[in-house]
């Protein structure tokens, strides 16, 4: 639990950084205009040349889920409602400052981001972030990623947090909305009343 409490602290420190720079640590003015899955169904089947010819810009906003830092160039792992998205942030496009605010990013951070789709040379798909926005700064520290949320007692008292994690769960609780708004669909189409 110390632990816990002291990545809060490093977290919520962050956050006073942030207001200190005059940055909103819970912007609200961000419009999403596409998911991860967009970008990624957009990018199937299209050569690196088509790409780059077509510079689609995308708009995107999700949970950052993993950060990978090499100096002036980083790769971090987006997740949103529709899937996953590699990012990639160069310094040289972002600017020092915006860079810099990347850097200090911790897992869990929501954000949103506009960028064209590229391959990377591992045949990746990502998005080359032009410019982005800290959506939401997320002060308690997501479950570790390796062994999950695996305390019963904590995953039924702290659902949000067994969605954001358990990609399984998620699904029954997609599927399970779908059948329940079926049925009252079929109910409500043959006069049924619900009470």
């Amino acid at each position: 639990m110390e632990e816990k409490n002291e990545l809060m602290n490093q977290r919520i420190k962050k956050l006073e950084e942030l207001r200190a720079k005059g940055l909103d640590p819970f912007y609200n003015k961000f419009r999403v205009k596409n998911s991860t899955g967009d970008a990624v169904e957009y990018g199937k089947g299209k050569t690196a040349g088509e790409l780059a010819a077509e510079e689609k810009e995308f708009v995107i906003a999700g949970r950052v889920m993993a950060v990978r830092n090499f100096g002036k160039a980083s790769f971090a792992q987006l997740k949103d409602s529709k899937g996953g998205l590699q990012l990639f942030f160069m310094n040289k496009e972002l600017g020092d400052d915006a860079y810099a605010l990347f850097k200090s990013l911790d897992i869990g951070d929501i954000i949103g981001v506009t960028g064209v789709l590229f391959y990377t040379k591992t045949k990746e798909l990502t998005l080359l972030v032009k410019g982005f926005s800290l959506l939401t700064k997320s002060l308690r520290p997501l479950p570790d990623k390796w062994h999950g949320l695996t305390d019963k007692e904590t995953r039924y008292r702290q659902r949000y947090v067994d969605l954001i994690v358990n990609p399984k769960v998620k699904e029954v609780f997609v599927a399970r909305a779908k059948i329940i708004n079926a049925i009252r669909e079929f109910f409500d189409k043959h006069d049924f009343l619900e009470v």
